[in-house]
């Protein structure tokens, strides 16, 4: 089977990239991420992880965030269409189920999206 890859498009690549979302981002916060977002000018949706050591001391826990994550925005890229994301993490993501982490970042994007579109909510 072919491993699949997520795309040199998708990602923020640099930290000029990172700064500009960390400059005047919207954000959305509970009690396992904080989701930092901006618009870009591209028509792909683009993807920055800063999963901290602070919050997720082992390695293992920290990778498993990061593929459940990947793989969340994986399933919304179409609705984030626009924006760049940065995803932190917060001291409940460690112990949370994969299904709870799933939930709280697609809470997270419908707020991304509806922020972007100019619905309430």
């Amino acid at each position: 089977m072919a491993k699949r890859r997520f795309k040199r498009r998708s990602r923020l690549l640099d930290a000029c990239a990172y700064s500009r979302v960390f400059k005047k981002a919207k954000r959305s916060r509970d009690k396992m991420f904080t989701v930092l977002y901006k618009e870009n000018a591209e028509q792909e949706a683009r993807l920055g992880m800063a999963i901290s050591k602070k919050h997720c001391r082992l390695a293992v826990g920290r990778n498993r965030l990061k593929r459940v994550v990947r793989e969340s925005f994986r399933h919304h890229r179409a609705d984030l269409k626009g924006l760049d994301v940065v995803v932190l993490n917060q001291p409940g993501a460690m112990r949370a189920s994969n299904q709870a982490l799933f939930d709280s970042l697609h809470q997270h994007w419908q707020r991304c999206h509806s922020t972007q579109t100019g619905e309430a909510g």
